[in-house]
C-alpha cells in the first residue's frame, strides 16, 4: 500500500536536509544542493522500497542502489546513517577528509556502495550492468517455483549524467535489452555548474530516452510529495519488457535562500543560511548533526524489517537446495566469489612445433576450451564479433526471449559500436557478482572507454577486455586504427594488468591470471598477424610477467626485452647476433603489472646487474626505463599498407633489431651497467598494499 505521510516522514526529510548542509559546511566543500532536493526520493526508496539488510550489506538477493550523480553523496551517507549500516556520526562530522568512510564521491569498498561513481554517466551505466547480471542469474537459476534471483536496481541520475555519452550508450543498450527491474529516478532540476540547463541542454531528454526503449513517467511534487513518489516507483514495475525513467521535478537546495540556483550546487550553504532552515523546519539552529528519535526508530524499524527480508530469503534458499542441490552449490560457488576447482586445466597448452596462429585466435581458441569449466563467463563485443573472436561454438546470445536471437541465459552480450558502454556496463555485471565479463574490440578504441577502464582499476572490478588488432600489425586500416600510445596510457593506470601475449602459452597464462585476479581488471593486447609458437614459452613462466625465454645462454653480453608480436622477431634477432659471436637473452615481458609483483629476487634473475638490456615493441616507449636501458620503440603514429611492409620499413625486422643490439654492447662496453629493476623495486617496496590486494 502506499504510505500515507506523517510528520515523522517529513522530519526525516528535513533531517536528510540538514545533515547534508551540515556535512558540507563542516567540510567546507562538496555540494549540498542535490541531496537537499532529492531527500523525498531517497526516504522514500529507503522506508518504503528496497529490499536491503544493513546488518549484512552484501545480502545477494538485496535491491542494488545507485547514485550515478555521485557528487550528491552527502545523501547517500547520511542514509546509510541512519539506516544502520557500518557509519557513525563521527563519519558524517568527518565528509571529505583523508580516512574517512564519508569520501567525496562515492567508492565502492565502504559499507552499501555498490559502485564507484563520480565521473557522471558512470553509475547508470554500471547500473544497467547490474540489471542485465540481475536478469541472466535469474534466467539461469530461477526455477518456476522458486525465483532466487529476484531484485530491482534503483538509480538516482541528474543532468549531468544523462549528458555524458556513456550515459546514452548504456541507457539504449538497456532499452534494447527490455530490462524491466531497472527503475532510474531523474532529478530534474535544470541546474548544472555553469546554471540553468537552458545554456546547454535543450533537447527533449524524455523522447530522447523513450526512443531508446524505455518507460517513462512523471512526478511533479518531487520536493514534498512522497506517496506521489513511491506511486510512480510502483507503476513502474508493472512494466515488465521497459526500463523506466521516472523524471521527479525537485528544487535543488530546497529550503535554502538560494534555492533553485547554481549557488547551492558546488558550494557549501552559508551558515545564516542552515540556521534559517533549521528554524523554519523546527529543529535547533545552534545543534548541528542532529538526527530526532523518531526519526530514528522510524528508520530502525526499516532496518528490522531487512533482518526479515534475508531471514525469508534464506528460508526460500534452503526449500530451493533441496529440491535443486547442483543448482544451489553452483550459485552459492559463485556467490562466494569462488572458482571452479581445476579450471585451469582447462586451458590450451602449446608445443614449438604447433602452428603460427594470430594471438586474437588463439585467444579464441582459450574461450572455447575454458568456457564449459567457467559457467559464470559471460563474454561479448561491441559489434566486432567477427573480429575479435570473442565468441565459441554453440554460444548463446544474452537478448530479450521475444526478440528471438537468444534468451536471458545466454553468455554472449551484443554491445553494438559502444566501447564506453560496454566497459561501465561490464563494471556493473561485475559488481552485480556471480559474473565474470569479458568485452572486446580494437586496442586502439580501448582509450573511447577509458574513463570507464578508470573506474574499473580503481573500484577493482575484475574484468576482461579482448583488445585485438593490437599494433601496427593489423596493416592497411592505417595509423587512425594502429596504436601506439594505448599500452603506454594504461601501463601507467593502478591496478590495471596489460598483457600482450607472444603465443598460445602466453595468451593462455593472460586468461588463467585474468581470471584468477578478481579484483584487477586485464586488457589483452592481441595480435591480427600470426605469431609462432616459442621454444621456451609456458603458462608457468608466463603467469610471472616477465621470463627468460632462451634459458641456454649463460653470461649474456645483452637482454632484449619485447612484448607479442615482437618476441619472436628479438628471438630471430639474437640467433643473428650468436652467429657473431654475441651472447644474446630474449626476455619475454607479457604485462608489466604482474612482473612488478615479483620477488627482487626473481626480477634480478630476468634483467641482472652488469648487463645492457635493450627494449623492442612497435608501440611507444614510455615505461620501459623501469626494466631496459635503451629502446626501439616508436615515437610517431604508423602507417597504412600490409603489416609486414610496415614492419620492414620501420626496421622492425631480425636485421634492424641486431643492429641496434650491437649498438647497445659497444655503447655500454667497459661501463658499469645497474639492472633498472632496482628502481622499480624500491617504489614498489615503499607503496602499501592497494584496497584489493590480499594482504588487505
Amino acid at each position: 500500500m502506499a504510505p500515507t505521510p506523517t510528520e515523522v516522514d517529513q522530519k526525516a526529510i528535513n533531517t536528510i536536509r540538514l545533515l547534508a548542509a551540515d556535512m558540507t559546511a563542516k567540510a567546507n566543500s562538496g555540494h549540498p544542493g542535490a541531496p537537499m532536493g532529492l531527500a523525498p526520493v531517497a526516504h522514500t526508496l529507503w522506508q518504503y522500497v528496497m529490499k536491503f539488510n544493513s546488518k549484512n550489506p552484501n545480502w545477494f538477493a538485496r535491491d542494488r542502489f545507485v547514485l550515478s550523480n555521485g557528487h550528491a553523496c552527502a545523501l547517500q551517507y547520511s542514509m546509510l546513517y541512519l539506516y544502520g549500516y557500518d557509519y557513525s556520526l563521527n563519519d558524517l562530522e568527518h565528509f571529505r577528509k583523508i580516512g574517512s568512510k564519508t569520501p567525496g564521491h562515492p567508492e565502492r569498498e565502504l559499507p552499501g556502495i555498490e559502485v564507484t561513481t563520480g565521473p557522471l554517466g558512470q553509475g547508470i551505466s554500471n547500473a544497467v550492468g547490474l540489471a542485465i547480471a540481475e536478469k541472466h542469474l535469474a534466467a539461469t537459476f530461477n526455477k518456476p517455483d522458486h525465483k532466487i534471483i529476484d531484485n530491482y536496481t534503483y538509480a538516482i541520475l541528474g543532468d549531468g549524467c544523462l549528458m555524458e555519452g556513456v550515459s546514452h550508450e548504456a541507457m539504449a543498450v538497456a532499452g534494447h535489452l527490455q530490462l524491466g527491474k531497472l527503475i532510474a529516478i531523474y532529478d530534474d532540476n535544470h541546474i548544472t555548474i555553469d546554471g540553468d540547463t537552458k545554456i546547454a541542454f535543450t533537447e527533449d531528454v524524455r523522447k530522447r530516452v523513450a526512443s531508446y526503449g524505455w518507460h517513462i513517467l512523471e512526478v511533479e511534487r518531487g520536493n514534498t510529495d512522497v506517496t506521489e513518489i513511491y506511486n510512480a516507483i510502483e507503476e513502474a514495475k508493472k512494466v515488465d519488457d521497459k526500463p523506466t525513467m521516472i523524471c521527479v521535478k525537485t528544487i535543488i537546495g530546497y529550503g535554502s535562500f538560494n534555492q533553485g540556483t547554481h549557488g547551492v550546487h558546488g558550494s557549501p550553504l552559508k551558515a545564516d543560511d542552515i540556521a534559517h532552515m533549521k528554524k523554519e523546519w523546527g529543529f535547533n539552529p545552534e545543534e548541528s548533526f542532529a538526527v530526532p528519535k523518531e526519526v530514528a526508530d522510524l528508520a530502525k524499524s526499516r532496518q528490522e524489517q531487512g533482518v526479515k527480508f534475508e531471514a525469508q530469503w534464506n528460508e526460500e534458499f534452503k526449500a530451493y537446495a533441496a529440491k535443486y542441490p547442483n543448482e544451489a552449490a553452483e550459485l552459492s560457488r559463485r556467490i562466494k566469489g569462488e572458482l571452479p576447482a581445476g579450471w585451469e586445466k582447462s586451458l590450451p597448452v602449446y608445443k614449438p612445433t604447433d602452428s603460427a596462429v594470430a594471438s586474437r585466435k588463439l585467444s579464441q581458441l582459450v574461450l572455447d576450451d575454458i568456457n564449459s569449466a567457467l559457467p559464470e563467463l559471460v563474454s561479448g563485443s561491441a559489434d566486432l564479433t567477427g573480429s575479435n573472436l570473442t565468441n565459441w561454438k554453440d554460444v548463446v546470445s544474452f537478448q530479450p526471449p521475444s526478440t528471438k536471437l537468444g534468451d536471458y541465459s545466454g553468455r554472449y552480450m551484443h554491445y553494438g559500436v559502444r566501447e564506453h558502454g560496454m566497459v561501465a556496463i561490464m563494471n556493473g555485471m561485475d559488481a552485480y557478482g556471480g559474473i565474470i565479463a569479458a568485452g572486446g574490440t580494437f586496442l586502439n578504441f580501448v582509450s573511447y572507454a577509458a574513463g570507464a577502464v578508470r573506474l574499473s582499476a580503481l573500484s577493482g572490478h575484475g574484468i576482461i577486455i579482448i583488445a585485438t588488432h593490437d599494433s601496427i600489425g593489423l596493416g592497411e586500416d592505417g595509423p587512425t586504427h594502429q596504436p601506439i600510445e594505448t599500452l603506454a596510457h594504461f601501463r601507467a593506470t593502478p591496478n590495471v594488468m596489460v598483457w600482450r601475449p607472444a603465443d598460445g602459452n602466453e595468451t593462455s597464462a593472460a586468461y588463467k591470471v585474468a581470471v584468477e585476479s578478481r579484483h584487477t581488471p586485464s586488457i589483452l593486447a592481441l595480435s591480427r598477424q600470426n605469431l609462432p609458437q616459442l621454444e621456451g614459452s609456458s603458462i608457468e613462466k608466463a603467469s610471472k610477467g616477465a621470463y627468460v625465454l632462451n634459458e641456454d645462454v649463460t653470461d649474456p653480453e645483452l637482454i632484449i626485452a619485447s612484448t607479442g608480436s615482437e618476441v619472436y622477431i628479438a628471438r630471430d634477432a639474437a640467433a643473428l647476433l650468436a652467429k657473431q659471436g654475441k651472447k644474446v637473452r630474449v626476455v619475454s615481458v607479457p604485462d608489466f603489472y604482474t612482473f612488478d609483483g615479483q620477488s627482487e629476487e626473481y626480477k634480478l634473475s630476468v634483467f641482472p646487474d652488469g648487463v645492457p638490456a635493450l627494449s623492442v615493441e612497435v608501440m611507444s616507449a614510455f615505461g620501459w626505463d623501469k626494466y631496459t636501458h635503451e629502446h626501439f620503440n616508436l615515437d610517431h603514429f604508423g602507417a597504412s599498407g600490409p603489416f609486414q611492409d610496415i614492419y620492414n620499413a620501420l626496421e622492425f625486422t631480425p636485421e634492424g633489431i641486431a643492429k641496434r643490439g650491437i649498438a647497445t654492447i659497444d655503447y655500454y662496453k667497459g661501463k658499469a651497467v645497474n639492472s633498472r629493476v632496482h628502481n622499480a623495486f624500491k617504489y614498489l617496496s615503499q607503496r602499501g598494499p592497494g584496497p584489493f590486494e590480499p594482504s588487505h
